[in-house]
């Protein structure tokens, strides 16, 4: 009963923080993505790089910005872990082989931080600080970035300008990411977690066995991989080592970095189109699925059907942290699988059936609720622009949203958009299954060995970087498969919702009617949801049924 109440009580507090940070941080968002002034160290930013910062740009040129910026950061990262040997603080790290570099570098410019290498004895503490640090805060900034064309293809007019890549992402780096990094980052290192540039130290364990533990920078990195939505770790443990997350409070602190800036992003939407009612429908539906999964996932591992001793120990806790518990687990794992996070403080290969198959379904629902930096609510807008789609044709009538047609070419984009990710997943995880040498890497066969090749294809063509942990990815083979995963994933969706944004933006807006789909009432809330359960997750049910939903059967 004692564990139920402190259950309960964690979310309640985690949703009353986030209620509150709502219309501040939200409001803060949209005037810095809106305001005509540069303060001076951007403009020196700007004049480093020879840009204009009053200079807007069509959306061809920002997706060539976008682009040119992340190919160069991937060959920059691919050549820092190759020469990592030959820099200061790598305490002892020989070079990266080439294949891990480059699904590294691949992994964390597209905001995935999957890994198939163990951070505390492959990376050294440059690397980690100057290289997979510096792109938690770009490639968060590149997704906030993108849904900013996006808002501003419903808010202009007859324009073909959807903003300045180079200065949305020095703005966001600079103005939103920084100052709340460093301020939790000091906040975790007050609460135990580690922070400082120590090798490897040698203790005694409880057996008398010798361990080698690392240090390094651990808070700085933890802060904006959970506020970025980045995932991955500095230790292969994840966010289940003590040094990262040493307690409860520290585990709550971060569940609640992983949302803060997703959640709040519709409140910037709303006031940037003029009507703050938009963002609050998208906040319930964003609030209504992630309640959903966080009651599934808790439900489940709370009442396991195996026979194990997890099970009679009140709850599946294998694989789970005793100083957190189910509930703590069952929360961030429900929270870091919506938001394209993809940190994890237990082993998702663990949970039961019904709880590890609703972490691969929130991922499939293209991780929207509240989604990724960014990522989340492009992603739930461009399902939107689906569902009223989907409402006109019911009345016959020329769906509109937020004053704006959507015509021919706008449904072409938001529907590519929606194939894209299935697309990578199925062929993926089909062609590995297919091969006899890639199945090997299974730990398990039958259903649960199929679910684990098709988590990891799902984390990552969704830019999550989580894992089943039950599968071996070491090969070059898994290291080149899931690197493409990642950045197809990652690129060609953007691509159609700049391409979107631009068509939006040239066109001129229509007056609101009787006949207009009001799409800030509880109905619009309702029919979105629709959409996203049916249109989005229903691509992936024969997938699902040969995975976990065969596994719960069995």
């Amino acid at each position: 009963m004692s564990d139920t109440l402190a259950g309960l009580l964690q979310i309640l507090a985690l949703v009353a923080a986030l209620a509150l940070s709502y219309r501040p941080l939200g409001d803060y968002i949209a005037h810095l993505l809106t305001s005509a002034r540069h303060l001076r160290g951007e403009r020196f930013v700007y004049w480093l790089g020879g840009v204009n910062g009053d200079a807007d740009q069509r959306w061809p040129a920002y997706l060539r910005s976008v682009l040119a910026f992340s190919v160069m950061s991937v060959l920059f990262l691919y050549g820092f872990q190759r020469l990592q040997d030959h820099f200061l603080l790598s305490i002892g790290m020989r070079a990266v082989p080439s294949a891990t570099a480059f699904n590294t570098a691949a992994s964390f410019v597209t905001n995935t931080n999957w890994q198939s290498y163990s951070g505390e004895s492959t990376m050294g503490h440059l690397v980690q600080m100057m290289g997979l640090a510096v792109q938690n805060f770009l490639s968060a900034a590149v997704g906030i970035a993108v849904v900013a064309t996006l808002i501003r293809g419903f808010t202009r007019s007859r324009a073909d300008r959807v903003g300045n890549f180079w200065v949305d992402l020095t703005r966001i780096t600079v103005r939103l990411l920084l100052p709340i990094a460093l301020v939790f980052a000091i906040a975790l290192v007050a609460s135990g977690t580690v922070q400082n540039l120590h090798g490897a130290h040698q203790i005694s364990t409880l057996v008398g066995d010798k361990q080698a533990i690392t240090g390094g920078p651990v808070a700085s990195q933890e802060a904006i991989k959970e506020l970025g939505t980045n995932g991955g770790g500095f230790y292969n443990a994840n966010s289940a080592h003590p040094f990262e997350n040493p307690n409860a409070f520290t585990n709550w602190l971060e569940t609640y970095l992983l949302l803060v800036i997703s959640v709040s992003l519709p409140r910037a939407f709303g006031t940037m189109v003029g009507d703050r009612r938009q963002g609050y429908a998208i906040l319930a539906v964003m609030a209504l699925i992630w309640a959903a999964s966080v009651t599934v996932i808790t439900i489940n591992e709370l009442n396991s059907v195996s026979s194990t001793a997890g099970h009679l120990a009140d709850g599946m806790t294998e694989g789970k942290e005793q100083r957190l518990g189910v509930w703590a687990s069952a929360l961030f794992a429900a929270s870091t699988t919506l938001t394209s996070t993809g940190a994890v403080n237990s082993f998702h290969d663990s949970f039961t059936p019904g709880g590890g198959g609703m972490t691969i379904f929130n991922m499939m629902l293209g991780e929207v609720a509240p989604g990724g930096t960014g990522s989340g609510l492009y992603g739930i807008l461009v399902l939107a622009i689906i569902a009223v789609f989907v409402a006109g044709l019911m009345v016959g009538r020329t769906p509109e949203y937020l004053g704006k047609k959507l015509g021919a070419r706008e449904i072409k984009f938001a529907s590519l958009y929606i194939l894209t990710t299935p697309a990578i997943v199925l062929v993926g995880a089909g062609v590995a299954m297919s091969l006899r040498g890639e199945r090997a890497n299974m730990l398990n066969s039958g259903p649960h060995g199929f679910s684990e090749v098709l988590y990891a294809f799902t984390s990552a063509a969704n830019n999550n970087g989580s894992a089943f942990a039950g599968l071996t990815v070491t090969s070059n083979w898994w290291n080149t498969a899931t690197a493409l995963a990642m950045l197809f994933g990652r690129f060609l969706p953007m691509f159609f919702v700049l391409a979107l944004a631009g068509s939006l933006a040239e066109q001129q807006p229509v007056p609101v009617t009787a006949g207009t789909l009001p799409t800030h009432r509880p109905q619009f809330v309702g029919l979105l949801t629709a959409v996203i359960l049916i249109v989005v997750g229903l691509t992936y049910f024969p997938a699902l049924a040969l995975g976990p939903i065969a596994e719960g059967l069995h």
